[in-house]
This record gives structure tokens, C-alpha cells and sequence, in this order.
């Protein structure tokens, strides 16, 4: 099982110091990121629907077997709510696979928190999902954790993300041949990172993508490199800083 670990967002100032280099250019972060981690969850496409030119930016900057996850447009997963989101999905899977190309890892579509499950709706929004694309969904009530729905995502081959906020924490459940882990509590120290590590390897994935919250002293980027050492992956060699 491959290991892609990293951190929800690279582009934090505040990282500066303990993760980046104090003079680094933010116009470098992603490089320098990505010679130590080898996946990052960008949430920014929540909020707008990216633009082809800076994900090939991006794409540019890191080795070909860096993962870039991307969070869902909220126009499909909160405005829309999956039903009749044709137009938004399509220009957001269209645009992601041209200019990440092997370099994008999974959707991450995370349902709000006052949606129910619906089953039908989920079945339909599934089918518009081209074959190739890599789906994993995060719900946030409790009624989507049943048999029925982890049968449709199976026969989708899309993940069913495992959140843990500190608050609540959701089933491992394979439905897919790649898994999809949020470790979303402000520190996990090494006995917890640990017991992830085991939990999650005795899955069948082929894959496993694992995201750290960001915060502000850079406790995300030492907890995913923990967590990569111990899992027992190749540690990302680091080059020398590009000041």
C-alpha cells in the first residue's frame, strides 16, 4: 500500500520559521513542501472553481509522483447538494484532469453537516463521475454510515473518507481500492500516529491518502512526516532550500 501524506493547504505564513524558511517566497512553498511531503489537500477550490493555468502552476513545481487532492466546489456539494450539479462538476473534473494529470489524486466531496443521507441522490450523482476519476466522500450526519450507502459507493469504486475531529470520528470502511483518511485534531502525538498507521495498513487499498489540519505553528507538516516514518515510506529527500 502506497502512502501520499501531507496537509490540508501548503501556503501559510505562519509556517514560516518552523516548517518553511524564514525568507522563503511564498511563490517557493509549494516546492519546498513538496520535497518533504508528497501530497497536499488543497481546500481553496471549495471556496472558487480553479483555473487551468494555476493548477498547472502548480502541477510545474512538483515531482510527478506528488498527489494534489481537491476539495469539491461548495456550488456541488452545498449548493447544489449533488442533485443537478452537472455544470460545475463537469468544468471542475475537466479542468483538474488536463492540467494535474497524473499528478491529481482523489475528489474530496464533504456533504454539510444538515444533509440527511439519500441514497438516490447519491446513486445519481455517482453516475456522472467519469471512469478514472477517484471520488471520496466525507459525510457529516449520521444516517449516510449504513450498509446502503457504502454499497453504492462500492459499486462506484468511491471512497468513504475517515474524519477524525476530536468531536466525532467515522468508520473505516473499504468501498473503494484507495482510502482516505482527516486527521483533523489539533496534535496527535507518536502513539496516536501509531495506531492510525496500524488501523489503516491492515486495509486491501492499493493507495491510502492521509490529511493533517492545518495550524499555525506547523504542527501539520511534523505530524504527516511523523506519520510517514512510521508507516515505514520512503522519506521524501529534502534538497537544499531555495531562499
Amino acid at each position: 500500500m502506497t502512502l501520499f501524506t501531507g496537509t490540508s493547504g501548503f501556503s501559510y505564513k505562519e509556517w514560516k520559521g518552523s516548517f518553511y524558511p524564514e525568507k522563503l517566497a511564498a511563490t517557493k512553498m509549494l516546492g519546498h513542501y513538496a520535497q518533504r511531503l508528497n501530497s497536499v489537500e488543497i481546500n481553496n477550490t471549495f471556496y472558487r472553481l480553479p483555473r487551468p493555468e494555476m493548477l498547472e502552476k502548480w502541477a510545474a513545481q512538483v515531482p510527478p509522483d506528488f498527489a494534489f487532492a481537491l476539495k469539491a466546489s461548495r456550488r456541488i456539494t452545498h449548493m447544489k447538494r449533488l442533485k443537478d450539479a452537472d455544470d460545475p462538476l463537469d468544468y471542475l473534473l475537466a479542468t483538474a484532469t488536463a492540467a494535474l494529470g497524473p499528478r491529481l489524486g482523489p475528489i474530496l466531496f464533504q456533504l454539510p453537516p444538515y444533509l440527511p443521507a439519500d441514497p438516490e441522490r447519491l446513486r445519481d450523482f455517482l453516475a456522472l463521475i467519469p471512469d478514472g476519476v477517484r471520488a471520496a466522500f466525507e459525510f457529516r450526519h449520521k444516517s449516510w454510515f449504513g450498509d446502503e450507502i457504502h454499497q453504492i459507493l462500492a459499486d462506484h469504486g468511491a471512497a468513504l473518507v475517515t474524519a477524525d475531529t476530536g468531536e466525532r470520528e467515522t468508520p473505516i470502511v473499504e468501498t473503494a481500492d484507495f482510502g482516505y483518511a482527516r486527521l483533523r485534531r489539533p496534535g496527535y502525538g507518536a502513539v496516536e500516529l501509531a495506531e492510525w498507521a496500524d488501523r489503516l495498513r491492515r486495509r486491501a487499498w492499493s493507495e491510502v491518502f492521509v490529511f493533517f489540519k492545518h495550524e499555525d505553528e506547523g504542527a501539520g507538516p511534523r505530524m504527516a512526516k511523523g506519520f510517514a516514518a512510521l508507516w515505514g515510506a520512503e522519506a521524501v529527500e529534502p534538497h537544499a532550500a531555495e531562499e
